[in-house]
């Protein structure tokens, strides 16, 4: 274990403001060396949290936090921010179950003010607790720190156009790390940082304001002239029409810089825009080089770094995606891609090289997103639009309105569908196949498997109205994949094995466990294939030659696939018994994802346990009942 001699004195943020400020590059680079190790032992995300270290020292430096409020966005940026503040230790079981989450959370600590996952809140966030703070009487100041990507959302200024009309007393920080829009840092930037940001100018422009005022013409120009000055020395005229004093841009790892400017910011009145320069990866070479491959990762040596070309491995559903994706796009010239700013975590990069002009990163941007797509569909267009489940839901009223409910044919390809393990309760894919199925005109499929999930690509690309193709994070089974372009008899299932007394109605991932226990159980096994439109003849089928019937699905219980069974049999008058498995009420917190899998009993003793509970309790010819498991 390395020796971090100063890092080892800091468990809370009012040590770090003990220190002299000479010190504080010190404890950066000792942050920096800590992250590295931990997270090659840990994975997480890497390269945006080493660009971060310095920023989050000189916030918890200048800040009187946990009074003071600091909120995150994404929480990619995070880790130093939670080494700082006491986890540490904790640190060890990252994003592990029980352990520290890789996002902030409330729960886990009274410095995590906001909890999040989605991107782009934290504006919105920051302006509610600083207008709160007004309200109240309270002098606490508010600082919300954004990333360049996360200012790509609509709601991050719809927040900061509410601001500047608020006239809120708070702070936002753009953490910029690719926006062409900046200027080349250095001395003269850093000089302007401060002479903008600084006492002396601030209330030179609040006597001008005062002495022109009695000329609205003459204060008038001279606002024009601050406006096209500071427009010609930087970026910020965009974010001064909004109502925010912008400064910057300024290195963000130059601590000499950072910190004077956040003193000077903390004393001012208003909204506050500090534009901070940085570089993902910063310190350590390989992530430098590559913050793309160093963003998310598992376990490495840090000395050696991530190691490629191992391959040899199952191929994922995403990649399953990806080359689909380029095969139907040689095969159809109409097709068209989107992505919000998900392009290498959706299978995607190739399309891109193939295929650029027909391929469109829309920032992240979902319920854009969508109603472009709608846009490209009125237009003759076929779009497909690939999007991971929880993401989707930021783009519902859009998929509603705008494509179900003028039957456009946009094929929704929804990736990390169920529980995706460390990322927890923001990223699970938990509510899908309740809030798709709901919807008039859309059709919803479920691959049990690679070839499976190809077949229902095509299926969708040919169905003349909206689709989606749900499927889980990482890979499938393992089954050989035609690489035929053909498609599916909609509505249809299949029966994988039959047995005696008990059906099990699988639906996409849930197939692999439920032939496993099957085995034990001689139960029957469905395939379904489709939650909508449902599969009817196969239920009724299902039910007249079994006495239980069970649906496992990866979805939260509420609605969903075992609702729609559950419909079915009440119109069908079915006696069969009949019991739904799904995620349970509750948001599911991060780890393993097998062993979250198992914590919920979708796994193969699960559903054993849950079949022989029920035989057990019940006896030959009882009625129909629709009841949960979990």
């Amino acid at each position: 274990m390395t020796s971090y001699p100063l890092l080892d004195t800091i468990n809370s943020p009012a040590q770090l403001r003990e220190l002299e400020r000479k010190q504080l590059p010190q404890l950066a680079e000792e942050l920096r060396g800590f992250l590295v190790e931990s997270v090659s032992r840990t994975g997480g995300h890497l390269s945006s949290n080493l660009g971060t270290i310095e920023l989050t020292v000189a916030l918890h430096y200048v800040f009187d936090t946990p009074h003071d409020r600091l909120i995150w966005d994404v929480g990619h940026q995070t880790y130093a921010h939670k080494v700082l503040t006491g986890r540490r230790a904790g640190m060890a079981k990252l994003r592990a179950q029980n352990g520290v989450s890789g996002f902030p959370k409330r729960s886990e600590s009274e410095y995590d003010t906001f909890g999040v996952g989605h991107s782009s809140t934290s504006i919105s966030a920051a302006l509610g607790m600083a207008l709160a703070a007004k309200l109240q009487g309270e002098t606490r100041r508010t600082v919300a720190i954004i990333g360049d990507g996360a200012m790509s959302a609509g709601q991050a200024f719809e927040a900061m156009n509410n601001a500047g009309v608020a006239d809120a007393d708070m702070l936002v920080v753009l953490n910029d790390n690719d926006m062409s829009i900046s200027h080349p840092v250095g001395a003269f930037n850093r000089y302007l940082a401060r002479l903008f940001s600084g006492s002396a100018f601030n209330a030179a422009r609040k006597a001008g304001e005062k002495v022109l005022g009695v000329s609205p013409s003459l204060l008038e120009f001279a606002n024009r002239v601050e406006e096209h000055v500071k427009g010609m020395l930087t970026p910020g005229t965009l974010f001064e029409e909004l109502g925010f004093n912008y400064i910057g841009p300024i290195d963000g790892h130059d601590l000499d810089s950072l910190v004077p400017t956040l003193q000077n910011l903390q004393k001012l009145k208003g909204p506050q825009f500090l534009h901070v320069i940085t570089r993902k990866g910063q310190g350590y070479k390989l992530a430098e080089a590559d913050p793309i491959l160093y963003h998310g990762v598992s376990k490495f040596a840090p000395e050696i770094g991530i190691e490629g070309g191992k391959g040899g491995g199952k191929p994922s559903y995403t990649k399953i995606f990806g080359d689909w994706l380029c095969d139907m796009a040689a095969a159809d010239s109409n097709l068209v891609a989107i992505t919000p700013a998900m392009g290498e975590g959706s299978g995607m990069m190739r399309f891109a090289e193939l295929f650029p002009d027909r391929y469109f990163d829309v920032g992240i941007a979902e319920q854009h997103a969508v109603t472009f797509a709608a846009g490209l569909a009125c237009a003759g267009m076929r779009p497909v639009l690939a999007i991971y489940s929880t993401f989707l839901q930021r783009g519902y009223d859009q998929l509603l309105h705008d494509v179900a409910l003028q039957k456009l044919p946009v094929v929704f390809a929804l990736d990390r569908g169920g529980l995706v393990g460390a990322d927890g309760p923001t990223h699970h894919g938990a509510f899908d196949l309740s809030y798709l199925t709901c919807i008039p005109n859309i059709v919803v499929m479920t691959p049990a498997d690679e070839n499976e999930c190809r077949k229902m690509l095509t299926t969708a690309f040919r169905i003349d109205g909206p689709s989606a193709v749900r499927y889980p994070r990482g890979a499938g089974p393992g089954v050989a994949i035609d690489k035929a372009l053909e498609g599916l008899r909609i509505g249809r299932g299949e029966i994988r094995r039959r047995g005696k007394g008990i059906a099990l109605l699988a639906f996409g991932s849930m197939l692999a466990p439920a032939l496993e226990a099957a085995q034990e159980l001689d139960a029957s096994v469905a395939n379904m294939r489709f939650v909508k439109p449902i599969d009817r003849e196969l239920i009724g089928e299902l039910a007249r030659e079994h006495s239980l019937l069970i649906s496992v699905e990866e979805n939260t219980l509420i609605g969903g696939a075992g609702a729609e069974v559950a419909r079915v049999l009440d119109e069908i008058g079915s006696p069969a018994q009949f019991v739904r498995m799904g995620i349970p009420d509750r948001f599911i917190d991060h780890g393993d994802q097998a062993l979250l899998l198992a914590e919920v009993g979708l796994d193969k003793e699960g559903i054993i346990r849950t079949a022989r509970a029920q035989t057990d309790k019940t006896a030959p010819g009882e009625q129909h009942s629709s009841q949960s498991a979990n």
